[in-house]
């Protein structure tokens, strides 16, 4: 079989991810939640594999070799680079790949409930939390409007 005639695998599964195969490596490897593009960028370029070429046309060395730097990702990477450069709990430098970063996400904001912080009393309450304005938008009443006089 020729070179581009090889099958092409519509779905590459990558730390629990199913990852578009379509698609070129760096844009695939974003589907992953904790992956951005200088992230993506980095995996291909520690794993060796060309950044533009399709993700379902990988050979499967070349997947097992992206698979294991994202499971290494964290130790590889400086400070400056993870998304959790310092853990509230361990103080620690963390990368929090897939469904840690939601899990993470609502820990944090139960913690900022239950120490009653500025943030988590707005998170309880519905409001906006990064000090935007809510005179005029951010409105969660049943009235929109002004209700015109009836003659």
């Amino acid at each position: 079989m020729a070179q581009d005639e090889q099958e092409i695998n519509y779905f590459v599964r990558v730390n629990n991810t199913d990852l578009d195969g379509t698609k070129p490596v760096i844009t695939s490897l974003t589907g992953i939640k904790g992956v951005g593009r200088h992230t993506a960028k980095f995996i291909a370029e520690t794993a060796s594999v060309e950044k533009n070429a399709l993700m379902g046309k990988l050979e499967e060395a070349s997947v097992d070799r992206i698979r294991e730097v994202v499971s290494n990702y964290a130790e590889r990477i400086p400070v400056w680079m993870s998304n959790r450069p310092k853990d509230i709990y361990t103080g620690e430098k963390r990368h929090l790949l897939g469904a840690d970063v939601m899990m993470t996400v609502d820990d944090d904001i139960n913690l900022l409930k239950k120490i009653r912080a500025y943030r988590g009393i707005r998170h309880e309450t519905g409001q906006k939390v990064r000090g935007q304005r809510t005179k005029s938008c951010g409105r969660t009443g049943l009235i929109v409007g002004v209700k015109r006089k009836r003659v």
